[in-house]
């Protein structure tokens, strides 16, 4: 499957689907979903980054039992907001998820999500040992948030 742009991911969901956030990082990949609204998106898992394929039907499984019919992946542009190869890397493993899940893919900026998410965390006075545990998953809700406000705007 193409990479779309987030009016065209929008056009081909059901009515009712959900949408899938996805924050791809090197060792850990978060997971989160939106409501059949397409309003509010929530934490839902973090997965441990292995190969495409088996993250891949991690996430076809995770989509299918919840009713998800695309996926928001993360775009971390660099400093000055440009295409870097940390993007490219991205962008690639978004395709492939893509193909291999059947699921369309978008894909939003992501800057500085993990980081404000753990600003949140501290100030909310969440542990060291519980933010490494959620970290992911917040990250990925906070991406799919972003898509989700830009769709409704």
């Amino acid at each position: 499957m193409a990479l779309y742009n987030l009016a065209e991911i929008s056009a081909q969901l059901a009515p009712g689907a959900r949408l899938m956030g996805v924050d791809p990082g090197s060792k850990r990949i978060g997971v989160a979903l939106s409501d059949v609204e397409r309003k509010i998106a929530s934490p839902y898992a973090t997965l441990l980054r292995l190969k495409l394929k088996q993250n891949a039907a991690e996430i076809a499984a995770i989509a299918a039992r919840e009713g998800a019919g695309g996926l928001i992946v993360g775009l971390p542009l660099d400093g000055e907001q440009k295409f870097g190869p940390r993007a490219q890397a991205a962008r690639d493993w978004a395709h492939g998820l893509s193909t291999a899940t059947g699921l369309p893919v978008a894909m939003v900026d992501e800057s500085f999500t993990t980081a404000d998410t753990h600003e949140h965390l501290i100030n909310a006075g969440v542990s060291r040992a519980r933010r490494d545990e959620i970290i992911d998953k917040m990250a990925a809700a906070a991406i799919l948030q972003r898509a989700l406000d830009a769709l409704g705007a």
